[in-house]
């Protein structure tokens, strides 16, 4: 037996009594434990920074949730929630020994009110068959991350997720009325409700965004929308990104509200080709700008000739639109892949978050050029234009040896840059474990010690996510060149 399989039998023993619990708690087929299996659970999306959990557990109702949750608390052991794990700033990390709780197998629809406009699911349900599940009468879900089509519900609400329609319709609060949470004890407590606004304290306005550090939702009642009467996509291409941030404070200060407003940079515009073929992206514009518009038929109708002059007002040299549904989704096939084109470009990518006043477009993508000409590294411009929320992609190397630590680096100061601007460190990617060393950059030390008391209230042992979204000893280049090292040694002893 290799001393790592001695010492791996001998962290098992440790488990053991663990194991048994979760197993007569559970199910025995839900309870993850060799090494090779717990190894799928070792990071989210952002796979730079990596630990395997001691333990995977794979509940199916908010009864196994409690309970798993309660035989942690008993023993303090930490436990991490996690969901389909495509989260983008280490939310679903797991920390040292700890029992992974995964809600992929809880992904029923419970409930379903049309006439009331709302639908109740489990956490594990895939953000898009939400949409899927009501549009046969004629309703939908608003808010749609680029990830729509794997990542899940519960996730969206840990990290209050957005996407493209979050400019006209809001982000997942805006969309979530109630909810039955796990607390960190194994406590079920219901928040929330049925209707739009209850009595009492916003306790469902807490707890989406608060990151799995207050507990897991296992069960979401949201809100579904009707399908509007006329929808129009724009695409207008400009010969620089500037231009096309004019125009988008344009159509804002117009008093416009689009669904939804998009800008690519060239860079992202020939990956998306490339990758996609969409052939409605011209190669050689610096920016493209996506508009949508939706409502009554002589709103949109009237509303697309002011888009169109303002776009042209601003420099922009073509200007198509296309009110079928096919080809308003080849429109915008391209965006939502934006992403996954980037990986064909370079051997790896980092994408960070920030926000900033729409006002504050043209200045701060100039700024970011500017580092990205000073950190040697080429970056891909791709946001939600609309509401300011940035997705700039960093590319790099990461078997080039110290890439990732400046890459870090430069992600850091990107998000520094967009707090000075009078934005924030996140949209919708969340804080998580990425990016809780740049809050005191945004909140003073009263602001962070009020937000630990709520944390505290509910969460009074700290089991629950440990370590995310707040500054700890152990943060950003520090974590990830730990973590890395820990990776690399895992490898060898494989």
């Amino acid at each position: 037996m290799t001393i790592f399989n001695k010492i791996f039998a001998s962290t098992q023993d440790k488990w053991q009594p663990i194991i048994k619990q979760l197993e007569q708690a559970i199910a025995k087929d839900a309870v993850i434990r060799r090494k090779e299996e717990v190894l799928t659970y070792e990071c989210d999306g952002l796979a730079n920074y990596r630990q395997r959990p001691a333990i995977v557990v794979l509940p199916r109702t908010t009864e196994q949730v409690a309970a798993a949750v309660k035989i942690c608390h008993d023993n303090d052991i930490p436990w991490v929630a996690r969901g389909a794990g495509t989260g983008l700033s280490g939310g679903a990390l797991p920390v040292e020994d700890c029992v992974l709780i995964v809600t992929a197998r809880m992904n029923q629809v419970l409930d379903l009110d049309l006439d009331n406009h709302r639908i109740t699911v489990q956490p594990g349900i895939i953000n898009n068959w939400v949409t899927q599940t009501v549009s046969g009468a004629g309703f939908y879900y608003a808010p749609d991350p680029s990830s729509q089509i794997i990542c899940s519900i519960g996730g969206n609400v840990a990290e209050n997720s957005g996407g493209v329609h979050c400019l006209k319709y809001g982000v997942t609060t805006n969309h979530v009325m109630g909810l039955k949470i796990v607390l960190p004890d194994g406590e079920i407590v219901d928040v929330g409700g049925k209707v739009p606004e209850m009595p009492g304290y916003d306790i469902t306005g807490v707890f989406v965004g608060s990151e799995g550090t207050l507990g897991i939702a296992t069960e979401v009642t949201l809100r579904i929308l009707k399908r509007p009467e006329s929808v129009c996509v724009m695409l207008a291409d400009f010969p620089s990104i500037e231009a096309s941030g004019a125009a988008v404070a344009g159509i804002i200060s117009d008093g416009i509200i689009p669904a939804g407003m998009e800008i690519m940079d060239n860079l992202t515009i020939n990956a998306v080709e490339d990758t996609v073929a969409t052939n409605c992206y011209p190669r050689d514009a610096e920016a493209i700008l996506l508009v949508e518009l939706d409502g009554l038929a002589v709103e949109v109708a009237a509303n697309k000739k002011k888009v169109a002059q303002i776009c042209q007002d601003n420099g922009a040299r073509n200007i198509t639109s296309a009110n079928d549904q096919e080809t308003r989704n080849k429109l915008w096939k391209g965006r939502k892949a934006a992403f996954a084109a980037a990986g064909n470009i370079s051997p790896d990518y980092f994408v960070q978050d920030g926000v900033i006043p729409r006002t504050q477009l043209a200045k701060v993508l100039t700024e970011i050029q500017a580092l990205s000409d000073r950190f040697g590294y080429k970056i891909a411009n791709v946001f939600h234009a609309g509401d300011g929320n940035l997705h700039p992609l960093i590319l790099y190397d990461n078997s080039v040896s110290g890439a990732f630590s400046k890459v870090e680096e430069l992600g850091g100061a990107i998000l520094k840059l967009c707090v000075e601007s009078g934005g924030s460190l996140s949209g919708e990617h969340g804080i998580g474990a990425d990016k809780n060393c740049y809050m005191p950059y945004m909140f003073n030390e009263t602001d962070l010690e009020t937000m630990g008391y709520i944390r505290e209230s509910f969460n009074l042992k700290g089991l629950a996510n440990p370590g995310k979204m707040f500054p700890t000893p152990r943060t950003c280049g520090e974590r990830a060149n730990a973590q890395q090292k820990a990776s690399i040694k895992d490898a060898q002893l494989y």
